[in-house]
């Protein structure tokens, strides 16, 4: 504390007396107050619109990442809920087969358009045709899920199969194949192992 600061001669002759070693420090330790004092920020930024702008640029390519990574399949970067090996089974599951529910969004487009059509029996017949395909694409989801859970259990554990699974193998199935994000990285067919 009240010592006097080393000469020139005395830090080159310490340097000489201890030579370099492999997979040493080879410094001394700074002093905690150093250390502190550097990493010493104050709480409230005295530059709100400097901070404000690298926050804004930090967020922008975090968006970005995680776009890319929506395209890629990127684990790293994924959004928390797609995030991880069961989801990417799941997803891979899903992409690799036809789901009646894909057809949901297309078919409900045709049925707008012939909803404007005054003929009692078209309605009609358009009206239980919709509510026959809800109905089928919702059994061929659940089988679908039965099917997917009993994989899941036997290649990743009965504790890693948990709630909400099957709300996202069922939703990725009734989104269309072109516009599913993450996107599809396998093709029809190529079911995961």
């Amino acid at each position: 504390m009240f010592g006097r600061g080393k000469t020139l001669n005395e830090q080159q002759a310490d340097t000489v007396a201890r030579p370099e070693r492999e997979g040493a420090k080879n410094r001394p330790t700074p002093k905690r107050r150093d250390q502190e004092a550097a990493r010493r920020r104050p709480l409230v930024e005295t530059d709100r619109k400097a901070a404000r702008d690298r926050d804004r640029l930090a967020r922008r390519e975090a968006q970005l990442k995680q776009r890319q990574a929506m395209v890629t399949g990127d684990d790293a970067h994924l959004p928390a809920r797609d995030k991880g090996p069961v989801r990417r089974y799941i997803r891979d599951y899903v992409d690799a087969r036809w789901n009646l529910g894909e057809f949901m969004l297309p078919v409900m487009l045709v049925v707008l358009a012939l909803s404007f059509v005054r003929i009692p029996w078209v309605f009609a017949a358009v009206s239980i045709g919709v509510y026959a395909l809800i109905l089928i694409a919702a059994v061929d989801g659940f089988l679908m899920w039965r099917k997917l859970k009993r994989q899941l259990v036997a290649k990743f554990g009965e504790d890693k199969v948990g709630r909400g699974l099957a709300m996202y193998a069922v939703m990725r199935g009734f989104q269309i194949r072109r516009s599913r994000m993450p996107r599809p990285l396998v093709d029809r067919g190529n079911y995961p192992s």
